[in-house]
C-alpha cells in the first residue's frame, strides 16, 4: 500500500506547459535546392520549420488530419499524399480512423477521390491489418487495462497511445500505453509546492530524458523521480511502453 501511495502521488495528467516542437524538413533542398532554391527554402523553413512547428497552437495529429483532407479534396493522390498519410500514421492516426476519415471525405469531396486515397492508405497501414488481434493478445498479458485511444491528450503525444484510469481514490493513477515509436512531447509539470512525477519500469524497455541531460533507459525495476518544473519527455522506440502515473511498462509486443 505504501508503494502505491508513493507511485501515485505524482499524476501523469498534469500537462501545464506544452513546448513548441521544431519540425526539421530537408525534402525541398534535397529535391529542388539546385533548381528552385527559394521554393526549397520556403518549403523546408517556413511551411515545416514554422507552420508545422507551431505544435503549441495545433498538434501534429490535427495538422495531419487537415492536410490529408485538403489533399484528397483536391484530388491530389500522388507521392505528396503518401507522405502525409505516413506522417498522419506517425502522428497517431490509426488504421480505423483513417478509414473513417476517408469515407467521410468521400461524401463531400467525391467518391472517386476517396477510392484513390484508400489505395494509398491501405499501403501505408498494410502492416497493421491484424493489429486488433495483437492488441487483444497483449491485453491478456497485462496487469493493467490498456484502455481507450488517448484522444483527450493526443496533442501531447507523437504516435498512438491509450489511456486507462486505474484509480481515483485518494490520488489519481492512470495507465498510459505507448505503441512502438510513440513518445510524449517535451513538457513541464509545473508546481510551486510539491508536484513532480515518478516512473517505475515494469516490463520491457523504454527511455526517459530531461532537457540537457542524457537519456535514461527504463527497464523492469527502474525508478525515475521527476521533480516539478523540469522539462522532460519519454518514448518507447521500437518497443511497447506502458505508463501508469508512476508505473511504466515496456513490452516487446507490437500492436495497433
Amino acid at each position: 500500500m505504501n508503494r502505491i501511495i508513493l507511485i501515485s502521488v505524482f499524476t501523469v495528467l498534469t500537462f501545464n506547459v506544452m513546448a513548441q516542437e521544431k519540425i526539421v524538413q530537408t525534402a525541398g533542398r534535397d529535391q529542388l535546392g539546385g533548381f528552385a532554391p527559394k521554393f526549397a527554402e520556403l518549403n523546408d523553413d517556413v511551411l515545416f520549420g514554422e507552420v508545422w512547428s507551431r505544435t503549441d497552437k495545433l498538434g501534429l495529429r490535427d495538422r495531419s488530419l487537415v492536410t490529408i483532407t485538403s489533399l484528397i479534396s483536391q484530388g491530389i493522390t500522388d507521392n505528396s499524399l503518401t507522405y502525409h498519410l505516413q506522417s498522419a500514421k506517425n502522428n497517431g492516426i490509426t488504421r480505423t480512423e483513417i478509414a473513417e476519415i476517408i469515407t467521410h471525405i468521400g461524401f463531400y469531396a467525391g467518391w472517386p477521390k476517396a477510392w484513390a486515397a484508400f489505395r494509398l492508405a491501405k499501403e501505408v497501414w498494410a502492416e497493421e491489418t491484424t493489429g486488433e488481434d495483437a492488441k487483444a493478445a497483449f491485453q491478456r498479458e497485462m496487469i493493467f487495462p490498456i484502455g481507450e485511444p488517448n484522444t483527450a491528450y493526443a496533442k501531447y503525444f507523437t504516435g498512438n497511445s491509450y489511456l486507462a484510469p486505474v484509480s481515483g481514490e485518494q490520488v489519481n493513477i492512470s495507465n498510459v500505453t505507448f505503441e512502438p515509436r510513440c513518445r510524449n512531447n517535451w513538457h513541464i509539470h509545473k508546481a510551486t509546492k510539491g508536484g513532480g512525477q515518478m516512473l517505475i519500469g515494469v516490463a520491457g524497455r523504454g527511455w526517459y530524458q530531461e532537457e540537457g541531460k542524457p537519456a535514461i533507459e527504463i527497464l523492469p525495476g527502474t525508478v525515475i523521480h521527476i521533480p516539478a518544473n523540469v522539462k522532460a519527455l519519454a518514448w518507447c522506440g521500437s518497443r511497447q511502453l506502458v505508463r501508469a502515473s508512476g508505473v511504466r511498462d515496456c513490452r516487446r509486443k507490437r500492436f495497433q
